[in-house]
C-alpha cells in the first residue's frame, strides 16, 4: 500500500489530535488585526482561500494570496496586519520569504504547519507528510482555520460542527471509491463558491498521484469557453452539484452528457455547513487519486521528479521587499534540510 493510501486512511485521527493545538497564542496575534492575509503555495494555497472564507464568517478582513504574489505586494503590509503563512515543511522559497517578509513589516505573525519544523510562533497541526501528494496536512490546516473562525466569533460555525468533521473525514475515506476509470484524455473537476476550491485541489491530486491529465474550474468558467472542446474521452466531475444554487453545475452535467463526456459527481454530506463539507468531500477525490495511481501503475509518494526536481527551480529565487513600493529579485538560502540535502519530499 502506498503511503498515500495510508495517510488517507488515517486523516481521521491526524484531526482529532489537530482539535487539540492550543490556538492562544494566535488568537492573540489576529485578533483586532485591521487585515489579515493567508499566505500559501499549492494546496496551502488552497487552504487560504477556504480559510478566508472561514475567518470571514466571523467579520474578518481575510485575504488569501499565493506566498510568490505575496512577496510581490510586502510594501502593503502594515503592522496592523496580521499574516497567517500556511507551510507544511516550512523549506518553500516563497512560503519562507513571506514569513520574512511579514517580521519586517512587522506585522502579527501566525504560521500553520507540521510538527517538529522549528517556528515558533507555529500551530503544528499535522505529523510531516510521508507521500508528496500531501493530503493529510491540507485537512489539518483547514480544520485549524475553522477553528480559528469559530473562537473569533464566527456566525455560521459552531464547536460541535467541527468536532463531528473526523467522523465525516473516516467515513469519506471508507466508503467506495467512486466508479470512475481514467479517461482517454482529460479529467475536468468543477464546483461553484467553496465547491471551486476543493475542484482545484481534487484535480491537483489526480495529476500529482496518478499522472492523469486533469483541471479544476469555478463552474461559471468552465462555461465561458473552457467547455467547448470536452467530448467522449473527458470525464466531468461536478462537487456538490446540488450545492449551486443557480443551478449552473448541473446545467454543466447534462451539457457534458450530451457532449458524450463521462459524467460523475461528490456529493456533500448531509446537515453540515458547505465550507466544512470541503474536508470529506476532498477526501473523496483523494481516494480517487490513489486509487488511480494503482490502477496506472503511478508512484503516488514520489510526485516531482527531473527536470522539475532541479534545485534551480526548486530552491533559487523569490521576491524580497527593499522598500514600500518597490521589489527585486534575491537568491534565497536553502535550509540544511531542503532539496538538495537528502530531503525525500520536495517542500510545499
Amino acid at each position: 500500500m502506498s503511503a498515500l493510501a495510508e495517510t488517507i486512511a488515517g486523516q481521521g485521527e491526524v484531526l482529532r489530535r489537530a482539535l487539540q493545538v492550543d490556538l492562544q497564542a494566535a488568537l492573540g496575534e489576529i485578533e483586532g488585526a485591521a487585515r489579515v492575509w493567508l499566505v500559501g503555495t499549492g494546496t496551502s494555497e488552497h487552504a487560504a482561500q477556504l480559510g478566508a472564507l472561514m475567518l470571514a464568517t466571523a467579520g474578518v478582513d481575510a485575504r488569501p494570496t499565493s506566498s510568490a504574489a505575496f512577496c510581490s505586494r510586502a510594501g502593503e503590509v502594515r503592522a496592523d496586519d496580521a499574516v497567517i503563512v500556511i507551510s507544511h515543511t516550512t523549506e518553500t522559497a516563497f512560503a519562507r520569504q513571506a514569513r520574512e517578509l511579514a517580521r519586517a513589516a512587522p506585522a502579527r505573525l501566525v504560521s500553520v504547519t507540521a510538527t517538529g519544523k522549528g517556528w515558533p510562533e507555529a500551530l503544528e497541526v499535522a505529523p510531516p507528510e510521508r507521500s508528496e501528494t500531501y493530503t493529510a496536512s491540507y485537512l489539518a490546516a483547514l480544520l485549524t482555520l475553522a477553528r480559528l473562525a469559530v473562537a473569533l466569533g464566527s456566525t455560521e460555525l459552531a464547536e460541535p460542527d467541527l468536532a463531528a468533521i473526523p467522523d465525516l473525514v473516516d467515513a469519506a475515506a471508507a466508503a467506495e471509491v467512486p466508479r470512475f476509470d481514467p479517461p482517454p484524455r482529460l479529467a475536468v473537476v468543477f464546483g461553484a463558491g467553496p465547491n471551486a476550491v476543493t475542484a482545484r485541489e481534487g484535480a491537483l491530486k489526480l495529476r500529482e498521484a496518478a499522472r492523469v491529465p486533469a483541471e479544476g474550474f469555478e463552474s461559471e468558467y468552465l462555461l465561458h469557453g473552457s467547455a467547448q472542446l470536452l467530448g467522449p474521452d473527458d470525464l466531468m466531475v461536478a462537487v456538490d452539484p446540488p450545492g449551486d444554487e443557480s443551478g449552473l453545475s448541473a446545467a454543466l452535467l447534462r451539457a457534458g452528457a450530451a457532449a458524450g463526456c463521462t459524467i460523475g459527481e461528490v456529493a456533500a454530506p448531509d446537515g453540515i455547513h458547505p465550507l466544512l463539507a470541503q474536508l470529506p468531500m476532498t477526501v473523496r477525490l483523494q481516494a480517487l487519486a490513489a486509487a488511480w495511481a494503482d490502477a496506472r501503475g503511478t508512484d503516488p509518494d514520489t510526485v516531482v521528479v527531473a527536470p522539475w526536481s532541479s534545485d534551480a527551480l526548486w530552491g533559487a529565487q523569490s521576491i524580497a521587499a527593499t522598500r514600500p513600493g518597490s521589489s527585486r529579485w534575491s537568491s534565497m538560502t536553502k535550509s540544511p534540510s531542503g532539496p538538495g540535502s537528502g530531503s525525500s519530499a520536495r517542500p510545499r
